[in-house]
C-alpha cells in the first residue's frame, strides 16, 4: 500500500482532539494545593475550557481509580501499591497538600460530566493483564457529553481496545529511549520496537501521542506526514517545547502553565 492511500487513513472524527490544548492530569498547580489527577484539577480544567488527560490504576477489587503512580508513595501520606488497596480505601486516602481524594474512574466521569473532552491513560507493567483495560472500558461504554479518547504505552492495550471497544479512538504513547523505571524490565529488543512503532500494524493506533522533546524522529513524523494521524505531544511545560510542539504535532498536552 502506497503513502498515498495510506494519507489520511485513520478516523475523521478528532478534530477535537487537536482543536485546543489538553491539561497535563488536569489544570494542576502544586503550589496551589490543587494536585495531578485531582477533582480540584479537573475542575480548573473545566473551568478554564481545556480538555482533561488523566491516568487510569487498577484497585484490588477490579476498579479503575484516577492515579498516575503504580505507588501512593509521592502523592499520599500512604505506602505500597495501588494495586493493593480497594477502591472504597483509597477514595479515602487524601492526596498530599490538599482535601482532595483518589476517584474511581466513574466518579471521575460524572464530576466532569461531558463538559470538556477527556484522554485516558491506562497505565500498564506490560505483563499482558487486561483487566484494568476491560475495566476503563465498561466505565467509558455509559459516559456521555464531549468525547473521550483512550491511549497507552502499552501497544498490547491499543490492540486489545481495538477488539474491546472499536469505536473508541484509540492511541499510543511513546518516546525515543524508554530509560525510565517503570520500562526496566523490558528487553532491549522491545524497547526498541516500541520507539520505533514497530506493532503498528497490530495496535493501529487513530492517534500518536509523542514526547516533545523526541519529535524530530521519524515514527512521528511518518504517522503525522504519511498516514495523516493525529500527533499529539507531552509534556509541554517551557516556551521551547511549546515553540517545538507547535512545529512538528498538532496539538500538546501541557502542564505549569496557560496557554
Amino acid at each position: 500500500m502506497s503513502a498515498g492511500t495510506l494519507k489520511n487513513a485513520g478516523r475523521t472524527d478528532l478534530g477535537w482532539l487537536v482543536a485546543k490544548p489538553i491539561a497535563h492530569r488536569g489544570l494542576h498547580d502544586l503550589a496551589a494545593g490543587v494536585i495531578e489527577n485531582s477533582p480540584s484539577a479537573a475542575t480548573a480544567a473545566i473551568a478554564g475550557g481545556f480538555g482533561i488527560e488523566c491516568d487510569v490504576q487498577l484497585t484490588a477489587d477490579g476498579e479503575a481509580v484516577v492515579f498516575h503512580d503504580f505507588v501512593l508513595d509521592r502523592l499520599t501520606g500512604e505506602a505500597g501499591e495501588v494495586v493493593a488497596r480497594k477502591a472504597a480505601e483509597l477514595n479515602s486516602i487524601t492526596l498530599k497538600g490538599s482535601s482532595d481524594r483518589i476517584l474511581t474512574l466513574s466518579a471521575f466521569l460524572d464530576l466532569i460530566g461531558g463538559r470538556v473532552p477527556l484522554v485516558i491513560e491506562i497505565k500498564s507493567r506490560f505483563d499482558g493483564d487486561l483487566a484494568l483495560t476491560k475495566r476503563t472500558v465498561e466505565v467509558v461504554a455509559g459516559y456521555r457529553g464531549h468525547p473521550i479518547v483512550i491511549k497507552s504505552f502499552d501497544p498490547a492495550i491499543v490492540s486489545a481496545l481495538r477488539e474491546l471497544a472499536p469505536e473508541i479512538p484509540r492511541g499510543i504513547v511513546a518516546m525515543n529511549a524508554y530509560d525510565y523505571g517503570d520500562y526496566d524490565k523490558l528487553s532491549a529488543d522491545r524497547k526498541h520496537a516500541l520507539a520505533n512503532l514497530l506493532h503498528f500494524t497490530e495496535s493501529r493506533p487513530d492517534f500518536i501521542s509523542w514526547k516533545v522533546t523526541d519529535l524530530d524522529s521519524a515514527a512521528p513524523y511518518l504517522c503525522r506526514n504519511a498516514l495523516g494521524l493525529p500527533l499529539m505531544s507531552w509534556t509541554v511545560r517551557t516556551p521551547e517545547e511549546r515553540q517545538r510542539a507547535a512545529a512538528m504535532a498538532d496539538q500538546m498536552v501541557f502542564e505549569g502553565f496557560r496557554p
